[in-house]
Parts: C-alpha cells; structure tokens; sequence
C-alpha cells in the first residue's frame, strides 16, 4: 500500500468531460448529466483500498444527506481491473448496491477520466461549482484507518455547504491520503 497524497489541482480548473459506464445501472454518465445542478461532487474511489473502507459509511451519509440537493455527486474507479480483480466492475456494482449508494459509480477503464483529473489517491475529492471551477479539492476529513479519530466528512461537508449557500469556501485545503491509483502499464501520470 504507497501512502499517495492528492496533486490539489488548482482551484478555478474547468471540470473535464468524461462519457462513462455506471456499472449500477449500465447508463453512460457524462458531465450533461448533472446539468442544472448548483455543484458537482466527482469522487475517485475503490473497492479494496483500506482508505476508502474506512469512509465508505460516510461516503454513503454524504450521498443521502445531499440526495435531494441541488449537488451532483459520482464515483469513479479507474484501478486497472486486470491486475486489481476485486475492483472489477461487477465487484464494484455489488459494493455500491451493498452499501446503498445514492450516486452513479461508474468505471474508468481506460483511465484517461483519472489522468484528466489529475486523480492521484483513493479516495480522491473534486467539488466543482455551478460553472464547473473547481472550488475543493482534498480531504474528507482528519480521519485515517490507524490515527483513531472519528470519520465525520468535516472538510468536504463545510466546502459542500459552503458551495450550496453561496458563500466563501476555505482555501485552506488539506490532500487527501489514500493508496495510489492502481494505474495501467505505461498509464502512470508524472503529475
């Protein structure tokens, strides 16, 4: 496991478009898709990294909690499948029904959705505003698997509801720590 911090691309970066499959219900998720929402949660995740599974609970309050919002939110796993089978997309379809995702989670197989957003780690956070700027970039929380403080979303919460009120987001912001992104051979971005 590389302990692999976000780039913290800089904020104002246009949100790239993507065309990608959400392995829940088949559908093609895109950048239109969110269209007419006030911010656009994009999250890189997984299935097997300990990062992840030590938030996903919170990953699934976050994506209820805003359900009803006027926020998009979508997961993307770009892990190379092949190499990392427990984050194929029929394991990644079965872990976001188990845990009762709100959220399209969609598979980046190629990986150019990953490399466009300069996605490092998992788990890896890009809220974006009504323009699609980016606006937070970095951690969830304070919380890791091994330093016992409790996994409350606090970071992401506040520059989420920030962004919902229309006030000033933080710019004080902290990477997220995560295990690297599982990349293809000849795949490994030199951010």
């Amino acid at each position: 496991m590389a302990l692999t911090p976000s780039t913290m691309l800089p904020l104002g970066t246009k949100a790239r478009d993507f065309q990608l499959p959400d392995v829940v219900s088949g559908n093609t998720i895109s950048l239109e898709t969110f269209a007419g929402k006030e911010g656009l949660l994009v999250i890189f995740m997984c299935r097997h990294c300990p990062f992840v599974k030590h938030i996903q609970g919170e990953l699934v309050r976050i994506g209820k909690d805003y359900a009803g919002s006027n926020l998009g939110i979508i997961a993307i796993s770009a892990n190379d499948a092949p190499n990392y089978p427990e984050d194929a997309p029929h394991l990644l379809k079965e872990m976001a029904i188990e845990l009762g995702f709100t959220f399209p989670f969609c598979y980046d197989e190629t990986q150019e959705t990953a490399i466009a957003y300069t996605a490092a780690c998992t788990p890896d956070f890009f809220l974006f505003d009504a323009n699609r700027e980016l606006v937070y970039r970095g951690q969830l929380d304070e919380s890791r698997p091994s330093n016992n403080k409790p996994v409350t979303g606090a970071d992401l919460r506040l520059a989420i509801e920030a962004l919902l009120a229309h006030t000033p987001i933080n710019f004080d912001q902290k990477p997220s720590i995560g295990c690297n992104i599982k990349w293809k051979e000849g795949n490994s971005p030199t951010y």
